[in-house]
């Protein structure tokens, strides 16, 4: 039986991929620094941090596959603590891939971003971009596989209050309003959590290897639609709070697209079927309505 390892694990991402790779038959390890809430009874866990080289080295014995999703993901903290993410996701980075080059790992996983593509994004974005070089030399120096996931905006169970439609679903269904800033032409293209988990399982096909990949959503929206949509499901009655000005609230976010052009290829990958958009939001609504006992 394969073993792949999934650092971040117990997150909102990480602990659907670690699923999707249970639902194929590999033995599944989570690395964090907290317990997942979401382990299931086949998989492992390992309390730990990637700062911690000893720990990682240790935790990646046996493994064929490595997933790294840990690390610091959140635009807004890395404007404010940029050596704090610089460190956590660089050094976070480099710790996994020397284990890797030591055990002889079959597949490296790195969970990206499409701000890679784009000026914006702040220390976030730069350290993704500062990781997505050193795997490409660690790839040159050793002939270390790796697939690049670009993940675009997701959405789906397990989320947060980072997460945008989370936050506005938990906040219409607990108070009947929606607190947010301006900027309703905003668009994003958004893909449910998990349609994400599943494609960064196939993605360890042969034809993924040494690839960038983007997964990315079927249905670009702007946030004006989006909260015309989930209040319109909600019944109509949701009052919207406006908390910020628009160029405060989009700071270090793009706008309508995270391009700018760089001399770089990646494939956007497309499953041949997917969670629909309507659907997916119902998905989430279920998900707060349980997590949260709304009455």
């Amino acid at each position: 039986m394969k073993k792949a390892i999934v650092f971040g694990g117990a997150g909102f991402v990480g602990s659907h991929v670690a699923d999707s790779l249970s639902a194929v038959g590999i033995d599944v390890t989570i690395f964090d620094l907290s317990p997942s809430p979401f382990l299931r009874p086949e998989q492992k866990f390992i309390k730990g941090s990637i700062l911690n080289a000893d720990d990682v080295r240790e935790a990646l014995k046996g493994q064929n596959y490595v997933y790294h999703l840990a690390g610091q993901a959140d635009i807004g903290i890395g404007l404010k603590e940029p050596q704090k993410t610089l460190e956590l996701n660089i050094m976070g980075t480099t710790n996994i891939l020397e284990a890797c080059r030591e055990q002889k790992i079959e597949r490296f996983v790195f969970a990206s971003t499409v701000y890679v593509y784009s000026e914006l994004g702040g220390f976030y974005r730069a350290s993704k971009q500062a990781c997505e070089l050193i795997i490409e030399e660690y790839r040159r120096q050793y002939g270390m596989n790796y697939t690049m996931l670009r993940y675009g905006s997701l959405y789906g169970p397990r989320a947060d209050d980072r997460n945008l439609i989370h936050r506005m679903i938990k906040q219409a269904l607990t108070e009947k309003k929606i607190q947010i800033g301006y900027g309703d032409d905003e668009k994003r293209d958004y893909i449910h959590v998990h349609d994400a988990a599943r494609m960064s399982v196939d993605i360890l096909s042969k034809e993924y290897e040494n690839a960038h990949v983007m997964l990315t959503g079927y249905q670009q929206i702007t946030r004006g639609e989006l909260l015309n949509v989930i209040c319109e499901m909600m019944g109509g009655d949701i009052e919207i709070e406006r908390t910020a000005p628009a160029s405060e609230n989009m700071q270090g976010h793009y706008k309508y697209t995270p391009y700018v052009f760089r001399p770089q290829v990646s494939r956007k990958m497309v499953a041949p079927n997917y969670i629909e958009f309507g659907q997916g939001l119902l998905n989430v609504m279920e998900d707060v309505h349980e997590k949260y006992a709304v009455a």
